[in-house]
Parts: C-alpha cells; structure tokens; sequence
C-alpha cells in the first residue's frame, strides 16, 4: 500500500533531501500565509495570503478562482505534462516554503507533493498546508474498481482478503492523515466532486486568511454554479446516449465520471498509467466496439492515438476522438483561455456524446 503524508513524515524527516532542506532552512518564515488545522486540512497561523502553489492544474485553476485578485498562485507543473507521475525541480519544496499557501491531493499518487507538504507541516507553520480530498475518503473508488481483466494485478481476489481488509469503497482505513494509495486520485473529473474540493479549498484559504474568508466563500460559490453547468450538460448528454458504454484506448482517468453519471468505460489499459494492455485486451476492446456498434474510439490527449488507432483499424469503428483528464493544459488551450471548465465543457462533453452516440 502506499504512504500516508505522517507516515512519509515519521520514516524520513526532510524528505526533499539535505540540499534543499539547507535552502529551506533560509526562507523558514518567509512564507506569509496559514492557517489552522481542522477539516479544511490548512495548517499554520493566520497572517494572510497574498501568493501560493496549487499542485497541478485542476487545483490551480480552481485556487485562482478563488481567490480572485486577492492572491497568485502558481502551478509548478509544465505545461503538457499531467501533475501524475510528474517529477518536481530540487528547489520546488524552497519555493512553496516561501510562499502562504499549498494547495495538494493528500495520496501517493502524488508523492511528490505528499513529500512537500510533510516538509512544510514539519518544519514551516508559516505556510499553509490545504488537502483538497479531506473529507472525501467514502467517495474516493479503488484503482481496480469496475475492472475485471486487470484482477490479476490487484490479486485481491484470490486470497478472498478484499472484503475483509478493505471498507466498501476499495480502500484500506487511513492513516493518521491522508488517504491510502490504492484509490484513483481523479476525483477531479467529477464536477459534483469538484465542488467539494472547492468548498475544501475556501474553506482552508479563509482559515489562513480570515479577513478574506467571505471573500474566498463567495467566489467558491460562484465558481461551484460553473461547475453545475457540467454536471448538467454531462448528465443531459447521457440521458440522450444510445448506448451505455464507451471505448476509451488509454488508462481510464474517467471512473468517477462514468460512476455519477451511470455509463460504462471499457479500456484495454485499466485506470493506471503503468498498466499495459495485452494481446487479448486489445481483442476485448475490438469485440466491445463491433457488439456495440460503436463509431468512436476515444482516447487521452495526453497519450498517443495509436492504441486508438489499432483499434479503429481492426473494428467497424470509423474514428478517433481526444478527451481530456483535465489534469493539465496544453500551449494551445492556453492560448485560448481554457480553464477546467473549458476543458470539461468543450472537450469532453461533446467527446463522450459522440462515442455514447448522444449526437
């Protein structure tokens, strides 16, 4: 299983290592924001906000919009590239240090982040430390939910243990804080989910800055009826599907989308990254697409087409179309102002009809 942020804490004070816990050791205090702890998951003492890190994408675009004009904050991923299995520069964890705030997913998914956060609650109170899932942990799903073909790589299953060792949602009991390794991390593709990390983001910011609270609340509120324009249109958008399942050629970042809006997501990959689809995988996926009549085969925009490709080229499916796990940007769509919204709304929305059939 992977680690908790305490427990990353209590095997390896620093975690950064010795050369950037030195240049931290210069910026202790320089940070000017925090906030206390509680459930918003913010930490420090309060001294107001006026810059911060949000650890990817998603977390950057909603921060933002949350604290309006208030505060920048800055995502330290590149563009291009996704906040998952991305690897931070060795001054990252010096830079956050002197800022107010850092905005992260508590789970080893993002280790790297993790690993900052442990550093920031250990040695920096200046800084404030929010985890968006907190409070998210009985709506978080297991990486294998919903897969049959990948059982082999969970081996839950064949000791009979699952059940027992496990709460109904797939993932083991927390740690003294955080959220266990084995659930999917996307809850970010789940508008309705969105929302409470919103909530959660407001909620620790206004701990950290109290004379900005109501400011912080209000444009959470805000930006969470944005966010009900998604729910809507993808819950109209299956409401018209033909069909209930969709092919994606890629690892599944989409499993929290297809359990709150009641459609099925076949994928040769799985929802990790560093599963590998095999020969009949591929064969499923081809015999799902013909039994359904499916005319598009989606696949990440992040990824390569090619799997896609081969399974268009191998079927009676006509076309390939891009989604976005919404978990990073790309020079294009920053050009054009696209935020999470933007990405959501016109990207996968009209993506996710067409291979439902809802056209």
């Amino acid at each position: 299983m992977g680690d908790t942020r305490r427990s990353v804490l209590r095997r390896s004070a620093g975690l950064i290592g010795v050369g950037a816990a030195g240049s931290l050791a210069g910026c202790a205090g320089a940070g000017g924001g925090s906030g206390a702890g509680g459930e918003s998951g913010g930490s420090g003492s309060a001294a107001g906000i006026d810059s911060g890190y949000a650890m990817f994408f998603p977390l950057h675009d909603w921060t933002n919009r949350i604290v309006g004009d208030r505060a920048t904050f800055t995502n330290p991923v590149d563009v291009g590239q996704l906040g998952h299995g991305w690897e931070p520069s060795g001054t990252l964890a010096t830079d956050v240090a002197a800022s107010d705030a850092f905005v992260y997913f508590d789970t080893p998914e993002f280790t790297w982040a993790q690993d900052v956060a442990s550093t920031l609650e250990s040695d920096y109170e200046g800084v404030a430390v929010i985890d968006g899932l907190d409070g998210l942990d009985d709506r978080l799903l297991a990486w294998d939910h919903g897969r049959e073909s990948h059982d082999e790589e969970g081996s839950h299953d064949e000791e009979g243990s699952h059940d027992e060792e496990e709460d109904d949602h797939g993932h083991e009991e927390e740690d003294d804080h955080g959220h266990e390794g084995e659930i999917d991390p996307h809850v970010w593709v789940d508008p309705v989910l969105a929302k409470d990390v919103v909530d959660t983001i407001a909620a620790g910011l206004g701990e950290a800055d109290p004379d900005n609270a109501d400011h912080y609340a209000e444009n959470a509120e805000a930006y969470n009826a944005e966010l009900d324009e998604i729910d809507e249109a993808f819950a109209s958008t299956v409401d018209a599907a033909e069909r209930d399942v969709a092919v994606l050629a890629g690892h599944d970042s989409f499993q929290y989308l297809s359990e709150r809006y009641g459609f099925e997501i076949h994928s040769p990959v799985g929802v990790s990254p560093q599963n590998e689809p095999s020969g009949s995988d591929i064969a499923d996926t081809i015999a799902v697409v013909d039994e359904n009549d499916i005319d598009v085969v989606l696949y990440d925009r992040f990824e390569s087409p090619n799997l896609a490709e081969t399974v268009v080229e191998n079927s009676n499916a006509t076309e390939t179309v891009a989604v976005t796990p919404a978990g990073g940007s790309t020079r294009e769509w920053n050009e054009a102002g696209y935020g999470y919204r933007e990405q959501m709304l016109e990207v996968n929305v009209p993506a996710f009809g067409r291979a439902l059939g809802a056209e």
